[in-house]
Order: C-alpha cells, then structure tokens, then sequence
C-alpha cells in the first residue's frame, strides 16, 4: 500500500529568457578502481524496510564546501544588471574525496553544508534540455581541466588569465546554456573566454555514472538465485565481499552460482538464498573508490542549486540493492526514481510470487499479479521535498525521499547571488566553512547567497497529496531484474 505523501515548496525567483540555449558539460575521467564491499542486512519479509536516507540509485554522496574559486559576473533579467559571483564550488565527499562543481541552476540559492547525490541527467533539468551536451564540452576544454592557463587563453585568444578569471568565464559560458541566461563575465578576459567556449562548444554524450546497481530491487523464492543485479561503473575492477550476516546462508554469487569475489562493468551479480530459509529481506551496499567522471550531475537532497562536476578526485561512491524473498505467496520489490519528464516520481513494484500484491496509494487500491510489475507515477510539484512510503501486507513498507528538482526557472522570491540584505553588490559571507583555494576567499555561492532563503522570505509550505491526485499507471511484463 502506499501512503499519502507531503511534500515542502520553495520559491526561487523566475527570470528572462536569453538568446542563449542551455545545455552540460562533462569530461571523461580516467579511474582507478578499488574493494567494493557488499553488506547484507537481514530481516523478516513481513516486517518494516524503511530508507532513512533519501533514495539514492548510485554514485557519490558529498556535503558543499563553498564557492572557493570565482570572480565577478553580471546578470541582465528583468530589465536589472544584477552582479553575482561565477566560479567553482568544493564538495566533500562522504568516505572521503573531493569535487569540484560548477553551478546549473542561476535562479536558485545554494544552502550552507548541503548533501548532493549523484544523478542521472533526466532526473535534473539536464533531461529536457537539447543543448546540455556542450555543458561537458566547455568542462573538457576550460579549466580546471585544462590547467595550463596560459595555453588556454592563446587557444581562446583571451589576455592572462588566472585561476579566478578561468572559472568565471567558464561558469558563465555554462550558465548561457543551462538556463538560458543573459549572462556576462566582469573581468574583459574572462568574458572573451566565455564566448569563445560557448561559440565552440560541441554536443557530447552524458558520462557514466561512477557506480550504480541495476535494478535496485529484485525478489523471488527461497532456494533461487535472485537477481540479475547488474554492476555499472568505470572502475576497472572492484571486490566483492558476501552479506555480513554469514549465518543466513545467503551468497553473492554469478548466474551460474559460483561465489563473486571480484566484479567489473556489466558483471551480474545474484542473490543465492538457500531453500527454506525464512521469508527474509537483505540489503546490499556496494563500495568502490574511483574517480567520479566529469560531468556528472549532482542534485542536492533538500533543496539547493543543481551542480556539474568539474573534477574529482578519488572518492568513494556507492549503490544499493535489495531482495526479498518468501516459500510462497506474493513477492514483491519496490523501488523508486525521478521523472523529471511527468513531474513525479515512479514507483515501481514486481511480483515474483505466486499470489496477487495488492497495494495502495493514497486510498487507491492497486494490485499487481503474480509475474507482473506495474510502476505509478506519483505527482509532485517542482521544488517539493518528497516522502513516499510504500506499504503491503504483513507490515512491509519501503519509504522513499528526495526533492523534485526538474527546472532552472524559479517558482517565487529568491536570489541570484547578491546581497539581498544590504542591497548592494556584494555577495553575503558564505559559512559553508573550509578555507579557500588561489586566494579566492569565503564568499556566497553562485547563483544565490547561503543566506537568501532566509533574507528574501523564501516561501515554505506542506503539501499533502490526497486520494484525488492523478496518477499514471503503466504495466509491463515483469523480467528477471524487475524493480
């Protein structure tokens, strides 16, 4: 059954469209794999699985350090010339790295120590957006990526530039095809670099993601191998231990049911649960550290300006999946992800069973037959924080949490990077914490100041979708990797 789901709105300001189309960067990055480790946890099949955390399909997790390395740049919207700063962002990555961003959401505010997952393009505003492949273009020929800023700027036919400059022409560049602005550098060189990268950019395809589990969720009997559980990741080689919980008899193993020891890109991993073991679920974390390609998206888990990664180093980035098992009767698994293309999020459920899972949303009743899946699209409003509980028989519940963060385009108040509070041209003090690089100092983030959402009154209200929200419901024939 699910639940009925709340879900809390932000304003952010709306502005004029520009000539300029948007579009996303992103540079391959080389990467060196290491262990991946796979833990199991165990409990009843009837019993609650709760996500504390939002959900997340893979990839790094990290906290916003601050806007470390930017100069000055001018917004035209609305009839006003707003200066704001353009740079590079730090994030620190959970388990340990490094990332540098740049910004693809102008009109929204960054907020103080945000969490940042990585994202797939199509559950960011990079999905609707035709141009977003020269966003990774402009990241694989600007700095940092390219470091030599000298041959950068004879490439470019700019003056000098330094570290500052670099990045505030390139975030301006990225700026004009993300989200459509206006926009242009302060520093003469900058602005010059700026052009010349979006008159060259050129359409790339969207990078792999650094790791991910395909599907996350798989279900079946006692005494099968579930699965497949398809790696995806551009990490040579990485280990894989089996479920901590050795006393279940649960394996990690191939098709063929020889224990996994070491996987790589595309290896297919099983759940092998012995015959007559208790109706149980296990959830399995895999781990590796490698370096998170260029281009890459990361959208933040509350809501706060969506970024693209610059560059890594290496970090530890993670997946999870999970399986459930039973000796009879309905068998369900359930997963969730954005659909940035209905405004909602779908909610996927499979039968591996031999009896009918009977669900419900809001007060509506559905039911899945055995061998069949059928994902419902959960509609939710741009901006809205997201809490989606799923519940079924025997007390089996799975929650699901995130922000629905689609557009570029504000929805109400909010800043773009000036100080709202006195006025003026100058960015408010960032507490993001963390010193500086290449002398830029601590200042606000792009695209809006840490204290924006506090000082320009940002808008919050619960939302609570009721019985009579519209949902989409598609059915398809289940496969052996069905969510």
């Amino acid at each position: 059954m699910f639940s009925a789901h709340s879900a809390t709105v932000s304003s952010s300001t709306e502005t004029t469209s520009s000539p300029r189309r948007r579009g996303i960067a992103r540079l391959a990055a080389t990467v060196v794999a290491s262990g991946l480790v796979m833990a199991g946890t165990l409990v009843g099949a009837g019993s609650a699985v709760a996500d504390e955390a939002p959900q997340h399909q893979g990839g790094a997790a990290a906290v916003l350090d601050g806007l470390k390395t930017y100069d000055r740049a001018v917004l035209h919207a609305n009839g006003k010339n707003e200066p704001l700063p353009a740079g590079l962002f730090e994030m620190t990555v959970d388990g340990g790295g490094k990332l540098k961003t740049y910004c693809i959401d102008i009109h929204n505010p960054t907020q103080d120590q945000a969490k940042y997952l990585e994202t797939p393009w199509n559950q960011t505003s990079l999905g609707s957006n035709k141009n977003a492949g020269k966003i990774r273009w402009i990241l694989e020929h600007s700095y940092p990526q390219v470091d030599d800023l000298a041959a950068l700027a004879q490439q470019a036919g700019t003056g000098p530039l330094t570290e500052k400059t670099a990045a505030a022409g390139t975030q301006v560049a990225i700026w004009r095809y993300s989200d459509d602005a206006d926009v242009d550098a302060a520093d003469s060189q900058a602005e010059k670099l700026a052009d010349w990268l979006e008159k060259n950019a050129a359409d790339q395809a969207e990078p792999k993601a650094s790791l991910a589990l395909d599907p996350a969720a798989v279900s079946g009997k006692s005494g099968e191998r579930l699965g497949p559980v398809t790696v995806h990741t551009n990490a040579g080689q990485v280990s894989v231990t089996p479920p901590a919980d050795a006393a279940s008899g649960v394996k990690v193993t191939d098709k063929a049911g020889k224990p996994v020891t070491t996987a790589a890109d595309g290896a297919q991993l099983y759940f092998d649960v012995p015959a007559g073991a208790d109706d149980a679920s296990a959830s399995l974390t895999v781990q590796a550290t490698t370096s998170v390609p260029v281009g890459r998206a990361f959208a933040g888990v509350t809501k706060s300006q969506t970024m693209i990664l610059a560059g890594s180093s290496e970090s530890t980035v993670s997946a999870v999946a999970t399986a459930t098992w039973a000796k009879q009767g309905a068998i369900p698994a359930v997963s969730a992800k954005k659909n940035c293309a209905k405004g909602g999020v779908d909610v996927t459920a499979s039968n591996t069973g031999d009896e009918a899972f009977t669900f419900e949303l809001a007060g509506a009743e559905h039911t899945v037959e055995a061998g069949k899946s059928e994902t419902v699209t959960v509609p939710v409003a741009e901006d809205q924080a997201y809490d989606i509980t799923v519940t079924g028989p025997g007390g089996f519940t799975k929650t699901f949490k995130g922000v629905l963060d689609c557009k570029t385009s504000g929805t109400g108040t909010g800043g773009t990077g000036t100080d709202t509070q006195t006025g003026g041209d100058k960015p408010a003090p960032a507490t993001t914490g963390g010193g500086s690089t290449g002398g830029s100092g601590d200042l606000a983030a792009t695209g809006g100041s840490s204290a924006t959402p506090i000082i320009g009154g940002v808008a919050v209200a619960l939302v609570v979708v009721g019985g009579g929200a519209v949902f989409f419901l598609r059915k398809r024939k289940t496969q052996p990797s069905a969510q």
